[in-house]
C-alpha cells in the first residue's frame, strides 16, 4: 500500500543500510516517485535529486576505477564505468538493501509492482546520493556510492554478470548443457510512459523476469536475475 502522508515511516533500517545520516525531510523527498507525488497533490518529487546523484555517482565511480585499475586502458574503464552505474546494476543495490520497502509510490505504481521496478530502485539509488551530497557534503556521498557498489567489486563474478549479463547467462546455461536462453518482451502502460517486462526462458522453463523502461533494460535486468537464480541452483 502506498504511504500515508501524515505518517513518518521507520527509516532506520535503511540509514543502518546506507551507513549515513540524511536529514529526515531530504530523505523522505529522495524516495518519493513521482507517482506519489501526483496521487498527493503534486508535492515535489525525487527527480532533481537524482539528477544530482548521477553525476556524483558518475564521479565517484570513475576516480575509483582509474585508481584502482591502473593497468587498464580507456575503453575497458569506460565499459566497468557504464556496467557499475546501469540500471541494472543500481537495482541489484537497492534489492540488496531493501531500498523497495522504503519508496513512496502511487497506487498504481503498487499494483504494477513498481516496489521490485529496476528503473524505479535505480533512480531512487541515485536521488540517495543526491541527497547525501547536499546534506553531508561530496565526501560522504562519494563514500555512500563506494559502499553502495563494493558488493559487486567484491564478488567477481556478480560484477561480470552485472557488467553484462545476457553475456554471462548465456555462458552460464552453455556451461549447464542447456539450450541459449530466449526472451519474451511485453510492455504496457502509455506511448510516452511504456513499462517493458522480459522473461527469461530455458528450455521451456521460465527463469526469472525483469523490468524496464525499454527493451533492452528488461531483457538485462531478466538476465541478471536468470543468472542469480541458476547460480544459487549449481552452488
Amino acid at each position: 500500500m502506498s504511504a500515508d502522508p501524515g505518517v513518518t515511516p521507520d527509516r532506520s533500517a535503511l540509514i543502518a543500510a546506507l551507513g549515513v545520516t540524511i536529514d529526515p525531510e531530504l530523505l523522505e523527498l529522495a524516495l518519493t516517485h513521482r507517482s506519489w507525488a501526483y496521487e498527493n497533490g503534486g508535492v515535489a518529487n525525487n527527480e532533481r535529486l537524482e539528477f544530482l546523484g548521477d553525476s556524483i555517482l558518475g564521479q565517484a565511480v570513475t576516480v575509483m576505477l582509474y585508481s584502482s585499475y591502473p593497468d587498464l586502458d580507456e575503453g575497458e574503464l569506460a565499459k566497468r564505468r557504464a556496467s557499475l552505474v546501469s540500471a541494472v546494476a543500481l537495482a541489484e543495490v537497492a534489492r540488496g538493501i531493501g531500498l523497495g520497502d522504503h519508496l513512496k509510490l502511487g497506487k498504481g505504481e503498487e499494483l504494477t509492482g513498481g516496489r521490485g521496478k529496476s528503473s524505479i530502485l535505480a533512480d531512487t539509488v541515485e536521488a540517495l546520493i543526491g541527497a547525501a551530497y547536499l546534506d553531508c557534503g561530496g565526501d560522504e556521498a562519494t563514500a555512500l556510492v563506494l559502499r553502495l557498489i563494493d558488493p559487486l567489486l567484491a564478488d567477481p563474478a556478480r560484477f561480470g554478470a552485472a557488467m553484462d549479463p545476457k553475456t554471462s547467462l548465456q555462458e552460464l546455461v552453455a556451461s549447464l548443457g542447456r539450450t541459449a536462453p530466449v526472451y519474451e518482451v511485453v510492455d504496457a502502460g502509455p506511448d510516452h510512459s511504456k513499462v517493458f517486462t522480459a522473461t527469461v526462458v530455458v528450455d521451456g522453463e521460465g527463469i526469472a523476469t525483469g523490468t524496464g523502461t525499454s527493451k533492452k533494460q528488461a531483457e538485462m535486468a531478466a538476465a541478471l536475475s536468470a543468472w542469480t537464480a541458476l547460480s544459487a541452483r549449481t552452488a
